[in-house]
């Protein structure tokens, strides 16, 4: 295997079926020993283990960026791998060494620059079949970004001619060059417009191997409701959305994997925690996107009875392990206007609130009701009330009725989230005797 002499050079691996990298040009052996292992044992770089599974799993090419820790030292580099035979051949480019990232969420809260987590990002193999996609990309596409390797590029979107009737991906696949401006349409239901721009990827030989690249979106207007006098966006820094999506799209991935027991056998209680652990991080997922992304869709038919029981499966242990019971009376389907993730994050909000205020072997109830033009969910407490000052205040940014309770920001996107459906959140209470949240959104 040819050796590597410094940055700008391909560095080349071999692993085996069993994980083991049996061969490694000088570089990556210096990272495996570094890692705690020797060439010949199981590769321990945890992001180059990943890509060696995923190129068996799928039989194809796979090509993706990655951020590989040494001992006193990071490597920025772009890793392809494919199969040969029964092994996987692993070649590293774009090396290039950095020093040491610290944890990404104590850099953020110093102000310090991130490495950005991914957005928008793809990769092809040579015949434009998708090897890599960032999960934003596949969420706008109405696609799993674990599901879409190995499917062509042009199944989930429909490449536009430009106003010249030229298409730059073509006419660069043509030549084997880098493009831009490349117009597409999703070709799921929410018909997204982007705009592709990518460059080559070179092969181990030399040859042309794919390419890689970034999508943006068209910009959409973001509706008048959502930005009402005191309920203007609700936004977050940006260093702390890069610091908070990866680590919660890592947790995410690895609680799917251990309730999908893709590591091996699982006791069935362990599989169904791990579920319950991926619910719950997917809810705080959705926290942070409807801070920095796109208001939510206010035209979906959704079932307000079925999320509000989602909604009880994610407060649940919250209420266990204060002794509260959780119930929901009303009608046991009740179909509305609105936008499921925003729903049940209105709803887990409210919920959260109420066993967090209410004493220990008391009740909080969800009640579903429909009126003349609207459907609603009341959450009910037994806990103290909030004084007739503290009703409007409370769904201000950074306001609570008590401290200690949280950073006073969980009613502020409520009612924001509400009210770009078109409903509202109101609040009627009396002191020492609970309080009733009522969550109103059109009917379908």
């Amino acid at each position: 295997m040819a050796s590597a002499a410094g940055e700008g050079n391909l560095v080349c691996g071999r692993v085996d079926p069993t994980g083991r990298l049996v061969e490694a040009d000088q570089m990556l052996g210096r990272l495996q020993q570094e890692a705690g292992a020797e060439v010949g044992q199981r590769l321990m770089l945890p992001q180059l283990a990943a890509v060696a599974r995923l190129v068996r799993k799928l039989g194809i090419a796979v090509a993706r960026p990655a951020v590989v820790a040494g001992r006193d030292y990071d490597v920025e580099l772009w890793v392809r791998g494919e199969p040969d035979g029964d092994d996987v051949l692993l070649t590293i480019e774009s090396w290039r060494r950095r020093p040491p990232q610290g944890a990404r969420l104590e850099q953020a809260v110093r102000g310090e620059e991130l490495l950005p987590t991914p957005r928008g990002e793809w990769a092809t193999d040579a015949d434009l079949r998708v090897t890599e996609m960032s999960s934003d990309l596949a969420d706008l596409l109405g696609v799993g970004a674990g599901d879409v390797a190995g499917q062509p590029l042009t199944r989930l979107l429909r490449l536009v001619e430009g106003e010249d009737g030229e298409m730059p991906l073509l006419t660069a696949m043509a030549a084997r060059t880098a493009f831009s401006g490349q117009l597409a349409t999703a070709r799921s239901a929410s018909g997204t417009k982007l705009t592709l721009d990518g460059e080559p990827i070179t092969g181990a030989d030399g040859s042309f191997a794919g390419y890689r690249g970034r999508a943006a979106p068209e910009a959409k207007p973001v509706p008048a409701a959502a930005n009402e006098s005191g309920n203007a966006a609700l936004g977050i820094d940006p260093a702390l959305d890069h610091a908070l999506r990866s680590p919660i799209d890592r947790i995410i991935r690895a609680a799917d994997d251990i309730a999908g027991r893709m590591e091996g056998p699982l006791r069935s209680d362990y599989a169904a925690y791990a579920g319950d652990i991926a619910a719950a991080a997917r809810h705080l997922l959705s926290v942070i996107r409807s801070m920095v992304d796109q208001p939510p869709q206010a035209g979906a038919t959704i079932d307000l009875a079925a999320l509000a029981d989602e909604a009880i499966g994610l407060v649940e242990a919250q209420a266990e392990d204060k002794g509260i019971m959780l119930a929901r009376s009303g009608a046991g389907r009740l179909d509305a206007a609105g936008d499921r993730r925003a729903v049940i994050q209105i709803l887990v909000n409210l919920l959260g609130n109420a066993v967090r205020h209410s004493p220990a072997g008391s009740t909080v109830t969800i009640g579903l009701a429909a009126g003349t033009d609207f459907a609603s969910a009341t959450v009910s407490d037994e806990g103290p009330g909030i004084a007739p000052v503290d009703q409007e205040r409370i769904f201000e940014r950074f306001e609570q009725a008590e401290q200690g309770g949280g950073a006073g920001l969980g009613l502020a996107i409520a009612r924001r989230l509400a009210r770009s459906m078109g409903g509202d959140i109101t609040l009627v209470s009396t002191l020492g005797e609970g309080a009733r949240f009522t969550l109103s959104v059109p009917l379908a």
